[in-house]
Formats: structure tokens, C-alpha cells, sequence
């Protein structure tokens, strides 16, 4: 095992937790692609909170276990990590979490709509859309969740279980678990003074526009 990588995956682990945007038992799961290879490290603990480095683990894309050892209720989320490493070759990290919010909106089967302006600046001009209910780890579970994911969209809801994101790099897949998380609380919210209005489709994209000015300047989000 590759101490850098399994490092890499706790601080991302950690990261995570820190963000907030996770379950009080801080259940979930978090993977790294590794560079040039078919395969990931992956977090087989039962949370992410204080994850042991020694129950990270080596996984194929294929779903082959290839070194440590990974738990069963913890493998049979394993496929819908290596099915958006195979469907989308510039991921680089995959998060799972069951964050509050964002679950409310899972288990209520239920989209978040682009109310929140960092939605459309970083990738979800459309919303967070909804994968239909699977049983956990079945192929059915795993093919509703690449028929609800769309181009270019680093997240997804999953019905009645949590939300999963996959972006280039850690960071910005942290950074979207927690616009999510921030974009559902806001929904909720919302909803006990009238409801959240989304922002008009044809001014999402100056919203995207403007996060580029910001990345070309290296000025924070705002």
C-alpha cells in the first residue's frame, strides 16, 4: 500500500469532517483514484471520523479487492465509486456522506433546485438531481444512479440513503459536498417563508462566469 495515498485518503477523511457536511455518526465513505492505475484507495471504516490509515484499502475498478481488508456493509457501496471512476476518466475523487440536509432531500425524493448561486458557479447550474431508490450495492442501485447523473454534474442525490459527489480533486469535490449540503439547508429553510426560488436559468451562466473570474484571479469564493 502506498503510504502517500493512504495518507491522502484519512486528510481527505478528515477534511470531510471538518466541513461539516456529514451525519452526526459520520457515516460515509471517501476514494481516490489512483494515477495510472485501475484502482483506488478507499475508506473501509465504519466512519469517516478518526479514520484508522490501516483500514484504508486497495480496490481494482473492477471491484476487486487487492490488499487490506474491507468489511461487507462497507464493499457493497464500493460499485457505485468505481462506476464514476469508469464513467468519467477525469474524476479523481469520489465522496459519499449522508449529510442532514441533503438527505432530507434523498429521502424525500426530491431535487435541490439552483436557489443558491454557488450551485451554478461550480457545476450544478441544473440542481442536484435524484437517483431512484436501489437496495444498497445492487447493480439496480448502481444503474439508477448513472441514469440520473448528467455531463459534467459532480453530484447526485440517492434516494433514500444520502448524496454522492465525484469531482476532479479532492478539494473540489469537498468544496461541492459542502455547496450541497449549504443549498439543501437553504431549501429547508426556505420553505417555511413561501419556499426557495431558483435563480433564472439565463443568469446562471454569469454566475459561472463570474466563478471563473474568480479562479483566474485567485481570489476566494464569495
Amino acid at each position: 500500500m502506498d503510504t502517500d495515498l493512504v495518507n491522502q485518503v484519512i486528510d481527505t477523511a478528515q477534511r470531510v469532517v471538518a466541513s461539516g457536511a456529514i451525519s452526526a455518526n459520520g457515516h460515509g465513505n471517501v476514494s481516490l483514484r489512483v494515477t495510472g492505475a485501475d484502482e483506488m484507495y478507499f475508506t473501509a471504516g465504519p466512519s469517516l471520523r478518526n479514520h484508522a490509515a490501516s483500514a484504508v484499502v486497495r480496490v481494482g475498478l473492477d471491484g476487486t479487492l487487492r490488499e487490506g481488508e474491507l468489511p461487507p456493509i462497507q464493499g457493497a457501496v464500493v460499485a457505485m465509486h468505481t462506476a464514476m471512476y469508469i464513467d468519467n476518466p477525469d474524476v479523481g475523487c469520489v465522496l459519499h456522506t449522508h449529510s442532514p440536509y441533503a438527505t432530507a432531500f434523498a429521502t424525500a425524493h426530491r431535487p435541490i433546485g439552483c436557489w443558491v448561486e454557488a450551485l451554478a458557479m461550480f457545476g450544478l447550474p441544473t440542481g442536484v438531481p435524484v437517483a431512484a431508490y436501489g437496495p444498497r450495492g445492487s447493480e439496480h442501485a448502481v444503474s439508477n444512479i448513472r441514469a440520473a447523473v448528467t455531463p459534467g454534474v459532480p453530484a447526485v442525490l440517492l434516494a433514500n440513503h444520502g448524496v454522492l459527489v465525484f469531482h476532479r480533486t479532492p478539494d473540489l469535490a469537498i468544496l461541492v459536498g459542502g455547496i450541497v449540503e449549504e443549498a439543501a439547508q437553504a431549501g429547508i429553510g426556505a420553505a417555511a417563508i413561501g419556499g426557495a426560488v431558483e435563480i433564472p436559468e439565463e443568469l446562471r451562466a454569469a454566475a459561472l462566469q463570474r466563478a471563473m473570474v474568480f479562479a483566474a484571479q485567485g481570489t476566494a469564493r464569495v
